[in-house]
């Protein structure tokens, strides 16, 4: 069971219900997927400022995901945090030509999946990842999970 800690550091529509959604959804398919998540919501700055810090890129980013397991095991109730840039996303849903709903959707699901182990630095890894997430996003929007 996943429980979800929602933060908007800056304005965005999506609700912590919305979340929550798809975060269950995600669980269901990916079993690693449980304990509490922080989802915090930033600016550009934030995470730009995060993703120099702990990944040495001094750039704006999409998401950023914190595991706070370890081997591989939740230490305690906690699952990990992750860092949503809303106007990163509002721009790559212009880009890919996808509702903003979609993308937030999508980034969450990369997020968490990068939470329960998954990677995409080898094709393989990169291959089961991406397809799982995709998987999700089409029943999440099949089931109108996500708003379109």
């Amino acid at each position: 069971m996943a429980e979800i800690l929602y933060y908007k550091k800056v304005s965005c529509p999506v609700s912590k219900g919305q979340v929550e959604k798809i975060v269950d959804l995600a669980a269901s398919f990916e079993k690693k997927i449980c304990g509490i998540t922080e989802v915090s919501i930033v600016s550009e700055n934030i995470i730009k400022k995060l993703n120099k810090k702990f990944r040495g890129k001094d750039k704006v980013t999409d998401v950023l995901s914190f595991s706070l397991r370890k081997g591989g095991i939740v230490a305690g109730p906690f699952f990990g945090e992750l860092y949503i840039c809303y106007p990163q996303i509002v721009r790559q849903a212009k880009e890919f030509g996808v509702s903003v709903n979609e993308e937030f959707s999508r980034m969450l699901v990369h997020g968490l999946l990068h939470l329960a182990d998954h990677d995409h630095q080898k094709k393989a890894e990169s291959d089961k990842m991406f397809k799982l997430q995709e998987k999700i996003i089409t029943v999440a929007k099949k089931n109108r999970v996500i708003k379109i």
